[in-house]
């Protein structure tokens, strides 16, 4: 069960590139695809936000355990992919999240330094 999330966020695409940007997006989701299906990811799934005045046009939200998004994040297909994005979308961010347990721990952790602390 995942435990982790890795959020990759990103604007709108760059003046004139937007039919690049169509591709890419189309190749991103190809490729969360087959890492989920070679158990690589929990799963993933894609968002496009409503217009909103800000610069996030939307994002990938990518689950599994904490080791596979580690792995996943500093390996070779994903940085490719990475920069593809930054060079026709602005606004690309990649976080780290805790879900699941993780986040259930996360919680009594914080928790438990409050008490400390106050």
């Amino acid at each position: 069960m995942a435990d982790s999330a890795l959020f990759v966020g990103f604007g709108f695409p760059v003046r004139g590139r937007e039919r690049q940007a169509q591709t890419v997006f189309g190749e991103t989701v190809e490729y969360y695809g087959r890492l989920q299906q070679h158990g690589d990811i929990e799963s993933f799934e894609a968002v496009l936000l409503e217009p909103h005045g800000g610069d996030l046009g939307g994002f990938f939200l990518l689950r599994g355990d904490r080791d596979q998004l580690a792995r996943l994040r500093t390996s070779d297909e994903f940085e490719r992919q990475t920069v593809r994005g930054e060079l026709i979308a602005d606004h690309i961010g990649i976080v780290g999240g805790a879900i699941g347990e993780r986040l259930m721990t996360q919680m009594a952790m914080f928790a438990a330094q409050v008490d400390e602390l106050t």
